[in-house]
């Protein structure tokens, strides 16, 4: 081990690990609220669970979201509608995002 290669160094760079784990573990607490989103799009999905699917869809490894049971098309859906949520409302307009989800037929 070199002497530049301490523990100090690898946790500085392990802080963007730090903060993918911490959001999907914040995530998985929203799994109820992502599920009936994707079931029926009858739930808003709140800031705090919007700020985890951005960290977790922007900065952390795309695959990480299949350990909570969702593929990638549908991380960008929750990317999508987060995003829209959160753009600045237009003249008073609400923004209504309506998920596409593919049915994939065996």
């Amino acid at each position: 081990m070199t002497p530049s290669y301490d523990l100090a160094t690898r946790l500085e760079a392990s802080r963007g690990l730090t903060e993918c784990w911490n959001a999907l573990m914040e995530l998985k607490s929203y799994s109820n609220e992502i599920a009936i989103f994707f079931l029926n799009s009858q739930v808003d999905i709140g800031p705090d669970c919007c700020r985890a699917i951005d960290i977790i869809t922007r900065n952390c490894w795309s695959a990480i979201l299949t350990s909570l049971g969702f593929i990638a098309e549908e991380g960008n859906i929750l990317r999508g509608y987060c995003d829209a949520s959160s753009a600045p409302s237009l003249g008073g307009l609400a923004v209504i995002y309506q998920p596409q989800v593919s049915k994939v037929l065996a």
